[in-house]
């Protein structure tokens, strides 16, 4: 272990080792890796709000006079419906008599976009940086949603087509952050910067929703288009100071202090970007803890699409009550969720810090609150019978535990492979999205036409279920421990073993050509 004392700062580190990856003391305060934290939760702040804010402006775009309205079923279990209670508010009709089929078209060609560029972008980054991908993907998804407006008045079919690119831009969201934090942040405060960025999701929503119904309603521009206009342009600006202000890793970052980079680069041990030797894609394919993380990342997807999208349309089709209609409780899950993400990461992280418990132990524990907790909330909603407040309070509190799954599985992928955390969160996130997607299908499937609480008891059952088996596997394959196959000690062996293989294959290769001619003369 070795100690330096500069003025008031102290440093303290040690060459952490596979098993224990103790992080050294840093007593400096903030630094330039807070900084990058911050940085990235604008940038996923900025990236939900791109992806959320069609939902809302779309209700404005629609001419809805013009479309044949086809009656919703609704139950009546809990009593007759009680118009007064289950209308809309009416609101000015747009410009744009697309039916349902049609938005559903328009709301999902950003996600196609969105997943197919996750792994293509996470084999990118690794290779060649994160920082370039994460600022300018951003800034193609901003400059294009500047372009809505006018895609809209074109067409449909260019409004798509926009919408698909911004997609594409926001692809590297997701694992160009996690490849940054994985050359950042030391371990043991990986639980509250990882909490704090990606929390930023939710954040992004809390200002979306209520942000992008004020500029339908009051904006300029006509109402709706200002809301691609602010956004686009706020947007814009994060991603040109992003570039500009944000650098690769510590070693690279002129503005850093000597201190803290230190203390970073010994406790990241080996944890280079683009100098990382070749992905061992056969090891990480058979590893059991990268199973586990992917395991854990489609069980949350599918109960958080279920959780956030079906429990309000239960409440309107059983229970006569729309969520929507209220927009602090509409946004209330989005809090509470974002809170407790904040709260239960600097437990994480003091659980580590005492040295009570290992990477591995903390991971489990946290992540068990963020999946066991919102099932057991949907087990408990499909028997609320007919009670809109305990729905709305349960809808909550679950989503709201969710936040635990920040400190879980979301940043395990850094301690088991920091050299490759970026590339296993773009396979987890895109087979995760895609099994996200499958949510509402399934719930549709189960309550066509047959709205009642039975129906919507086998919905809440079956997300449930997915939360509990995905987090079971968790919790029995997980790991915190850095794995062996992305050991820095054993990459000059692995070097000189691939260099080998290659020149007795170029070798194997030359005899068999040089017998080849000798046969033919």
């Amino acid at each position: 272990m070795v100690s330096k004392t500069q003025g008031a700062r102290v440093l303290v580190w040690e060459q952490p080792g596979l098993e224990d990856q103790r992080s050294p003391r840093y007593t400096g305060g903030l630094g330039t890796r807070h900084w990058v934290t911050f940085m990235l939760f604008l940038g996923m702040a900025n990236a939900y709000i791109m992806r959320t804010n069609m939902s809302v402006a779309i209700v404005a775009m629609v001419n809805h006079t013009a479309l044949t309205v086809i009656a919703e079923e609704i139950d009546t279990e809990c009593g007759p419906v009680n118009p007064n209670k289950t209308s809309v508010v009416s609101t000015q009709d747009g410009d744009y008599a697309w039916d349902s089929s049609l938005q559903g078209y328009i709301l999902s060609s950003f996600f196609y976009g969105y997943v197919i560029t996750q792994i293509p972008f996470g084999i990118l980054s690794k290779r060649f940086g994160a920082r370039l991908f994460l600022g300018v993907g951003m800034l193609i998804n901003s400059v294009f949603g500047l372009l809505v407006p006018v895609a809209a008045e074109a067409g449909y079919g260019w409004l798509i087509v926009v919408r698909f690119i911004q997609g594409l831009g926001e692809g590297p969201i997701v694992p160009c952050t996690h490849a940054m934090l994985a050359k950042w942040v030391p371990p043991n405060e990986r639980s509250r910067m990882g909490a704090a960025v990606y929390a930023g999701a939710q954040f992004g929503t809390v200002i979306s929703m209520p942000l992008s119904g004020l500029l339908s309603a009051y904006g300029f521009a006509g109402g709706w288009p200002s809301i691609f206009y602010v956004f686009g342009m706020i947007g814009t600006v994060w991603c040109l100071a992003f570039l500009f202000f944000v650098s690769e890793d510590p070693e690279q970052c002129p503005r850093i202090k000597e201190t803290e980079k230190k203390y970073i680069v010994s406790s990241l041990w080996g944890a280079a970007g683009s100098s990382s030797p070749p992905i061992p894609w056969g090891k990480i394919l058979t590893s059991m803890p990268f199973w586990a993380i992917m395991l854990a990342h489609i069980g949350q997807n599918y109960g958080y699409e279920t959780l956030l999208t079906e429990l309000p349309t239960f409440m309107r089709q059983v229970l006569h009550f729309s969520i929507k209609d209220n927009g602090f409780v509409s946004a209330l899950p989005y809090l509470c969720m974002w809170l407790f993400s904040m709260f239960i990461s600097v437990v994480a992280d003091w659980m580590l810090s005492s040295g009570r418990f290992n990477h591995t132990q903390v991971r489990k524990i946290i992540n068990s609150i963020g999946q066991y907790g919102p099932a057991a909330g949907l087990f408990i909603a499909a028997n609320t019978g007919c009670n809109p407040a305990a729905t709305v309070a349960i809808l909550a509190v679950g989503v709201g535990l969710n936040g635990g799954i920040y400190s879980g599985f979301k940043v395990n992928h850094l301690d088991i492979s920091p050299r490759f955390a970026g590339i296993l969160m773009a396979f987890t996130n895109c087979l995760a999205n895609l099994m996200g997607l499958l949510a509402p299908i399934v719930a549709g499937h189960i309550i066509e036409g047959r709205p009642t609480q039975a129906q919507w008891r086998k919905v809440f059952y079956i997300a449930g279920g997915v939360y509990v088996v995905c987090a079971t596997f968790y919790n029995i394959f997980g790991s915190g421990r850095r794995q062996d196959w992305d050991n820095p000690a054993d990459d000059e062996a692995n070097a000189k073993k691939a260099a080998s293989k290659k020149a007795d294959k170029i070798e194997r290769k030359a005899a068999k050509n040089q017998n080849h001619a000798e046969t033919a003369h």
